[in-house]
């Protein structure tokens, strides 16, 4: 493991940095849970988010295309922008108070073009843009493989972060609040905080499924008893 250095607000004088370890990856896929209520008196430092960003950035892409754009919301004005534009008005239940809370919001959004024109350089062999080469939105996909990654170094750098998406009636109204251009599309928001007590999703209860029905090794079964 490789420490990393991040600079606690309140916990050390200012300017002095201090060492924070990494947690092996398995203890963090372990961990790794939607958090929904974040200390809002603990703002995120700038190298603990650029760590997160950059993160995401890691993520594979098909022809490393890259085609996706992250909005980040930091500064309160924006942040509260963010939730009039897409959450409905009057006083939020408890799921979205503690959501609201987080100092830090990432607006993953993909870029279908960037895609579209990848494919159809000399290299990839399409002569033309149809998106009807593709068997799946890799656009969407490869953006959420950074909206992961995000999510996973949140638990590396000992934060709480929860994935959630933008309601479809509400995608115009936050791309006019944030001068977003048209063909980027927001997958949805990785929230980002300092963990506060929260109460776990009630789906938990449902518990992993079962090995033995999700994983098939040389040819597809029916569950057992189906």
């Amino acid at each position: 493991m490789v420490p990393v250095r991040v600079a606690r607000p309140g916990a050390v004088p200012a300017g002095r940095p201090v060492t924070v370890p990494c947690v092996e990856f398995s203890e963090v896929i372990r961990r790794r849970r939607m958090v929904r209520n974040y200390d809002p008196d603990r703002p995120i430092p700038a190298e603990v988010r650029d760590r997160l960003l950059a993160a995401g950035l890691r993520a594979p892409s098909a022809g490393f295309s890259q085609g996706w754009g992250f909005l980040v919301l930091e500064d309160a004005h924006d942040r509260d922008r963010f939730w009039a534009v897409t959450a409905d008005a009057g006083e939020p239940d408890a799921w979205l108070a503690g959501l609201r809370r987080a100092p830090l919001l990432v607006v993953c959004f993909s870029h279908k073009d960037a895609y579209l024109d990848r494919y159809a350089e000399a290299d990839k062999g399409w002569t033309d843009r149809d998106e009807a080469h593709w068997p799946v939105p890799y656009w969407d996909i490869d953006t959420g493989f950074a909206a992961l990654l995000m999510l996973l170094d949140a638990v590396d750098q000992q934060l709480g972060a929860c994935f959630f998406g933008v309601p479809p009636d509400r995608i115009g109204a936050l791309r006019g609040a944030f001068g977003v251009p048209d063909p980027f599309t927001p997958i949805g928001v990785v929230s980002v905080g300092y963990p506060a007590p929260d109460r776990r999703s009630p789906s938990l209860r449902r518990g992993h499924r079962p090995v033995d029905q999700v994983v098939h090794h040389g040819r597809w079964r029916a569950p057992s008893g189906g």
